[in-house]
């Protein structure tokens, strides 16, 4: 048993008042828990209740006899730091994890069986490693969690981490993705005020290293062609907060899965009025027709070949200019039940025009070569048209431009002419630039509209995050249960990873959650070995002090640092 002080604001006063506490063992690892309260002491009885405690004390009379503190002689020359280990990032990702209740939701709901580790800690496990140090389970467990403060934080020592317990843990955490996301939806909505009036979606792709053969998920796709995947759709809020995710095998095309995303989320959340908005990526006549059918309401960009039909809208005068160097302009659809919004970027104007010009430069050498080329040796006609085929394809963005025609001489040489199409360099200029959008909502402004659309943004920043900050690939387990886990334990690191990032837009740091974690990443827990006159080594585990920007940090966000005596206590 020990004391431990406890304070309290009385009158806009400080009180400190004491507790004796005691240590015992859970099913999660050692806890502490309050035996008595003792009030205000002064500091011979606190003194003296210290020493009853740690048992030192045969006689009551005796308790308040020496109040004078335990000194011992240290070796300073000997004094020594050992067992450096990470503590900032876990302890950060702990308290994320503390703050959204997961922690507690993990110990509910995965269920308490024979095992000897708590599944609940195991995902915990899991989940702060995938945050803090991306990497296989196999280096977790030989490693990384040896090397971080998670025994401390989790109160599960490093013999009992093995690959095969953490793999099982991916195995009894998968079952529950859907219960977690609804809770976790509930949470954020709760713990930032989120709306999701607003629903993004994009796909990715994640590649196996292997031939995954007994995953039937995993296939080739035009994502990743040299191997094979998994396609991966993502819901997002307009802040980037995911909502829900659905793993589809790696050859499904992005425009196949908008329908069945849109079920699984109306039925795990309800149909309210929300908006989508996806990319032309995911547009097919079909796709509209059933957002339509059931009064869905839609955001969507448009295949670039639709421009076409806005010919005389792109060569008229009257845009808004929503900000310098972009300019909207509405076009109702002749039937009035859709809207299109025309969008011309000046900044996109010079990029497509630079990306033209390259690619015609390209394409005017290719065919230069090709031709002497059959000047020089005599090719046959089929290998001529191969040839420039396979030019034009390398450049498609400017094989319009270009008129081939590979003719066949008479004693049966091939031969190239081409001349350059003046149609297509005049749409060019004038559709530079320039995309639409498409959308079933009449109440919004032009501005709105774009406004909304550019947000999708957000799903491509979430996919960014988990291919470089979580690492979700490649990935190397085979089985398919074992690959669903592991983006679903993606997913959760990718949420805590959300929260941080809430927590300092809230607080006025920006939108700079890697550059918060790394700097407070950088605090350690050590164990002081403190040699005395008697020959006993005295060992302190202490936490390295927070640096003044780390604690400006820890304030602005509110973080409560644990403290010597706290970690000495664990």
């Amino acid at each position: 048993m020990f004391i431990r002080p406890c304070y309290r604001r009385k009158n806009g006063k400080r009180h400190a008042y004491w507790a004796l506490m005691e240590s015992h063992r859970t099913e999660r690892g050692p806890r502490q828990r309050v035996v008595a309260y003792l009030g205000e002491l002064d500091e011979q009885g606190r003194l003296g209740i210290q020493m009853a405690a740690e048992g030192r004390n045969e006689r009551q009379k005796k308790l308040f006899d020496d109040a004078r503190p335990q000194w011992v002689e240290v070796d300073a020359a000997r004094v020594r730091v050992e067992n450096c280990r990470d503590f900032g990032g876990p302890w950060l990702g702990l308290e994320l994890a503390r703050r959204l209740g997961l922690s507690d939701f993990l110990e509910k709901t995965l269920p308490r069986g024979r095992e000897e580790i708590p599944w609940s800690a195991m995902a915990l496990v899991l989940l702060l490693c995938r945050l803090c140090h991306p990497s296989s389970e196999l280096h977790v467990a030989e490693h990384f969690y040896a090397q971080s403060a998670l025994a401390d934080l989790l109160g599960v020592p490093p013999e009992k981490i093995n690959e095969q317990r953490l793999y099982r843990a991916l195995d009894a955490v998968l079952p529950h993705k859907e219960v977690l996301e609804n809770f976790l939806k509930s949470r954020l909505g709760e713990l930032f005020d989120l709306e999701y009036d607003l629903l993004f979606y994009d796909v990715t792709s994640t590649y196996f290293e292997g031939q995954a053969e007994a995953n039937p998920l995993a296939k080739r796709g035009y994502h990743r062609p040299d191997c094979k995947q998994v396609c991966i759709g993502l819901v997002v809020s307009k802040c980037g907060m995911p909502l829900g995710y659905e793993v589809f095998a790696g050859n499904r095309h992005d425009v196949t899965t908008f329908q069945e995303i849109v079920a699984a989320m109306e039925r795990r959340y309800g149909r309210a009025d929300r908006i989508w908005v996806v990319d032309r990526g995911m547009v097919s006549e079909e796709n509209i027709a059933f957002m339509k059918a059931d009064g869905r309401r839609y955001i969507v960009g448009t295949p670039k070949s639709m421009l076409k039909k806005f010919e005389r809208e792109l060569l008229s005068e009257d845009w808004h200019t929503i900000r310098d160097g972009l300019e909207v302009k509405l076009c109702p659809a002749p039937d009035g039940q859709e809207t299109f919004v025309l969008c011309r970027s000046r900044d996109r104007c010079e990029k497509e025009k630079a990306m033209h010009a390259r690619f015609e430069r390209h394409i005017e050498e290719g065919l230069q070569k090709i031709a002497a080329g059959c000047r020089r040796q005599r090719l046959q006609a089929v290998t001529v048209a191969q040839r420039v085929g396979r030019l034009l394809g390398k450049n498609s963005r400017a094989a319009g431009l270009f008129q081939v025609e590979v003719k066949t001489a008479a004693d049966g040489r091939g031969s190239l002419e081409w001349n350059k199409v003046d149609a297509w360099r005049d749409w060019a200029a004038l559709s530079e630039g320039c995309y639409l959008l498409r959308s079933n909502v009449h109440d919004w402004s032009d501005e709105e509209l774009w406004k909304a659309y550019i947000q999708l943004t957000e799903a491509e920043s979430a996919f960014r995050i988990h291919k470089s900050d979580l690492r979700i690939r490649p990935i190397w387990h085979q089985k398919e249960e074992r690959v669903l886990a592991h983006i679903f334990v993606c997913f959760l690191a990718y949420v805590l990873w959300k929260t941080l990032g809430q927590l300092c837009l809230r607080a006025g740091l920006g939108h700079e959650p890697r550059r918060v974690f790394d700097e407070l990443g950088k605090i350690k827990l050590v164990d002081v070995v403190l040699p005395t006159r008697q020959g006993v080594e005295i060992r302190k585990r202490c936490v390295t002090r927070p640096t003044d920007h780390q604690a400006i940090l820890l304030q602005h966000l509110g973080l409560r640092f644990p403290s010597q005596k706290q970690m000495i206590d664990m």
